[in-house]
């Protein structure tokens, strides 16, 4: 905040281009190459949905056998 009343001011980054002609070919290989390959799961997992269900049972049976 104070640099600028004393006269600085930003000065624009320097950067090197380097010229690159576009091939489309070697860009679709390029693309290929890259290409994310997706993992599919066919396992479902109900084990996890059943010990779930099991202590929220369980847990609703220790709240009524407590505020007996």
């Amino acid at each position: 905040m104070i640099r600028p009343m004393f006269g600085f001011r930003p000065k624009p980054k320097k950067f090197d281009y380097q010229f690159r002609y576009y091939d489309p070919e070697k860009d679709e290989r390029e693309k290929r190459k890259k290409r994310i390959k997706f993992e599919t799961h066919t396992r479902r997992r109900p084990a996890q949905f059943t010990r779930v269900l099991f202590f929220v049972v369980l847990l609703a049976l220790v709240v009524y056998i407590i505020s007996l």
